[in-house]
């Protein structure tokens, strides 16, 4: 059976600053989407929220890109949005930065990860959603699950062929700009380009064995749509595991390193990336950047699930939570100061920039 997985994710309010949506916001965003259910519009869905960014996964026949699709969540986020506004919740609306639908929630503001599958007879796949970070922090993962340090690579036959990498450049704003690179032979072309998680962002991963589309990731970069910057992009990303693909306990396993990535408070600073349950809150210095990941199976469009992957019962991911904190707090001790904040080209849309022109005129050149 042919399915499209799509999700799509927004930030439009918060309790007490950026730390977690409220029950009604999310009740609310429920609602919209159950109706379309009843419609069936859609085939199956979940909410979640990770920090202050609700996700809504759904699975229907209606392809990538759809309008209907797009439409409801469109809809469903301003009726949040409403209601956000309603409870006066920190940020409302933040990231429905575009306020005509024109058909495509694509360059709104919200966050999109979807594809069309051709179901096998066990589907299985992950759903991630991180906070406070951007779309490139995925990159690092991605490049060590299907490139560099998966045994499957050599133990499982079907993915000897290696794995097809499809990086975009999101600093160029007329269009998609993008690249296919294949491993094993362009690692180290791939390797020069996701060196720069800023700049150049894998968007999706097809296997060379089958031509399957494995992974889709959101690319969107908030401060290209408003001009400014309006807060961080905070990305999801659909894994599909197992058989030809990489093993669940392979994608997940690089998690593990917590990789410092661009984030936390103003979305200026640096910060591990940290492993987290689902519908966990922001906690420190509006941070650290997070990710949860959410394991489903799904038949015939249906849902089981989700398994918490990083859930507080894994002992294993309560001691990486562990490190993430200690490296936070070592990095976070640097304040302003040289890697613990990005650099220049990544604060340009923050008021550095007015600050830095105010000193340009006061300095003076000695003879």
């Amino acid at each position: 059976m042919k399915i499209t997985i799509t999700g799509i994710k927004a930030d439009i309010g918060s309790i007490g600053g950026h730390i977690c949506p409220s029950k009604a916001l999310l009740d609310e965003v429920r609602q919209i989407v159950q109706q379309a259910q009843k419609k069936g519009d859609i085939i199956d869905f979940r909410i979640s929220h990770t920090g202050d960014d609700i996700a809504i996964l759904a699975t229907h026949t209606l392809g990538v890109d759809s309008e209907k699709i797009h439409r409801l969540a469109h809809e469903a986020f301003l009726a949040g949005t409403e209601v956000a506004k309603s409870q006066g919740l920190y940020g409302a609306g933040q990231d429905l930065l575009v306020d005509a639908f024109s058909g495509n929630i694509k360059g709104m503001g919200p966050a999109v990860a979807e594809m069309e599958i051709e179901e096998r007879p066990s589907e299985a796949f992950l759903f991630f959603a991180a906070d406070k970070t951007d779309p490139g922090a995925y990159s690092f993962f991605l490049y060590k699950a299907f490139a560099s340090s998966c045994p499957g690579t050599f133990l499982g036959p079907s993915l000897f062929q290696g794995f097809k990498f499809t990086i975009m450049d999101v600093s160029y704003t007329e269009g998609d700009k993008v690249v296919e690179l294949n491993s094993p032979e362009d690692l180290y072309d791939i390797q020069a380009l996701l060196r720069d998680e800023g700049r150049f962002v894998v968007e999706s991963i097809h296997s060379r064995t089958t031509q399957e589309i494995v992974v889709a990731v959101s690319t969107t970069r908030l401060h290209n749509i408003a001009g400014k910057y309006v807060g961080k992009d905070d990305p999801i990303m659909v894994v599909r595991t197992q058989k030809d693909f990489p093993a669940t306990g392979e994608v997940l396993q690089p998690f593990a390193i917590c990789p410092y990535v661009a984030g936390f408070m103003r979305g200026s600073h640096v910060g591990p990336l940290t492993p987290v349950p689902q519908n966990s809150t922001i906690s420190y210095f509006d941070g650290p950047p997070i990710v949860s990941c959410a394991a489903y199976s799904v038949k015939e469009g249906k849902f089981t699930g989700p398994a918490d992957t990083f859930a507080d019962g894994a002992e294993f991911w309560q001691h990486i939570r562990r490190k993430a904190a200690q490296k936070a707090e070592w990095l976070r001790e640097q304040e302003f100061f040289g890697v613990a904040m990005l650099p220049e080209s990544e604060l340009e849309y923050g008021g550095i920039v007015e600050k830095l022109e105010e000193l340009e005129k006061k300095f003076k050149i000695r003879s």
